[in-house]
């Protein structure tokens, strides 16, 4: 009995500290600078930049992310995080494991990149949905590839919204 008491005391904590730690940096960034989404809302997404100046960045996605690395090309990054996609808990995302593509569609952008903590946790996600496993160097490539068709798609998608609002 009290080795279960501890078992669901240690989760507990656990828990609670990849909790503190989600709301921490949204606490820090609650909305993306340049889309305006929730960054709770994206919690399973969200990349968290520290540069050596003192600076900080909060994304929603890496598509945004790598926005802000490109404008600030001259600051160093000092680490860059991004959410495990199953716990949503930050981990370093050049030691993540990545999944570029598959079914579930992506933040910002139509071929998907995810982080996982656990290659196990990647590998099952694509056998679940499709996908490529790689690392942050490759995610990072896919996403500058991606990125004039994602900001075409997100222009479209944003005008068809501001039509329907002048309808009603």
């Amino acid at each position: 009995m009290k080795k279960m008491l501890y078992l669901i005391l240690a989760v507990g904590l656990m828990f609670s500290g990849a909790s503190a730690q989600v709301q921490s940096d949204i606490t820090k960034h609650p909305s993306c600078t340049y889309c305006g989404m929730d960054r709770a809302e994206y919690a399973h997404s969200r990349v968290y930049i520290q540069y050596e100046d003192g600076t900080t960045f909060g994304a929603c996605s890496l598509h945004c992310a790598a926005l802000d690395m490109a404008f600030k090309i001259d600051k160093t990054l000092q680490a860059i995080q991004v959410a495990d996609y199953n716990t949503k808990a930050l981990i370093d995302a050049e030691t993540a494991v990545w999944v570029v593509g598959g079914s579930k569609m992506g933040v910002m952008t139509k071929r998907a990149k995810w982080a996982f903590g656990k290659k196990e946790d990647a590998e099952a996600f694509v056998k679940a949905n499709g996908g490529t496993i790689c690392g942050f160097e490759d995610a990072m490539k896919a996403v500058y590839e991606d990125m004039y068709q994602d900001t075409r798609m997100i222009r479209e998608k944003r005008k068809m919204m501001r039509m329907q609002k002048g309808k009603n």
